[in-house]
């Protein structure tokens, strides 16, 4: 199939993962993730209505935002891990970054933001399974990480963001949401400019649309499989 016939699949499976548990049709937007993908797949992604795309890689990310500058209501998404040497790219060529784990890395996409450009929208990470292989930091850290991004000038803290180990069961996938939803609903009523939860992808969207989840993270469904080769 198409890109474009993907993306209406994968759109109405989110229609109906919102009307099962009774969520708001349209409450979960689709965050399609265009990492290693040509050019022309995320301009087919764009013809068909799509307007947010998620970049891993920071080269690949400044490049595509330069090759298609002309889209000029498109959102690039960061959703891979930073290096500090990387963090101006990032700042200068987001819109919104989803891996915010670390202090430094707070304080140099602020400080790298340019002045032209309107806060950059960030999300905080959150290791919800505890995993040493993962990056976030642990919902105990959550408090102070947020003190600190809310006192940094140019960017803008509008949520939580996690990748939990796979569970065998939707269930048990909700169970490992339930905590990050409930930090996410305390900080909302602290912050009215809270109305990002980045949780969900292929996998587990049905547990994550379950749980609260306002973005879902989705890629081979929409573009295909990636090419290692390439």
């Amino acid at each position: 199939m198409s890109v474009a016939e993907n993306l209406k699949h994968v759109r109405q499976q989110i229609l109906e993962l919102e009307q099962r548990v009774n969520r708001t049709s349209g409450s979960v937007c689709l965050l399609a993730v265009s990492k290693t993908k040509p050019l022309a797949d995320i301009e087919a992604a764009y013809a068909a209505g799509q307007r947010r795309f998620g970049e891993n890689y920071v080269q690949e990310a400044v490049d595509k935002n330069e090759s298609l500058s002309h889209l000029k209501d498109i959102e690039w998404h960061f959703i891979g891990p930073i290096q500090s040497n990387k963090s101006r790219q990032i700042a200068e060529t987001m819109t919104w970054v989803h891996t915010i784990d670390r202090e430094k890395i707070a304080r140099r996409l602020s400080e790298q933001r340019p002045a032209n450009l309107p806060p950059l929208n960030v999300l905080i990470q959150v290791n919800i399974s505890g995993e040493v292989s993962k990056s976030g930091i642990l919902l105990e850290q959550l408090d102070d990480m947020i003190l600190l991004v809310k006192q940094l000038p140019n960017i803008k803290l509008r949520g939580l963001m996690a990748i939990p180990a796979p569970q065998t069961s939707e269930t048990d996938q909700i169970q490992v949401y339930a905590p990050l939803y409930q930090a996410f609903k305390a900080l909302q009523q602290q912050d009215c400019d809270i109305d990002t939860l980045s949780i969900g992808m292929s996998g587990d969207m049905a547990a994550a649309i379950a749980s609260g989840s306002t973005m879902v993270r989705v890629g081979t469904a929409i573009f295909g499989a990636r090419d290692y080769t390439s």
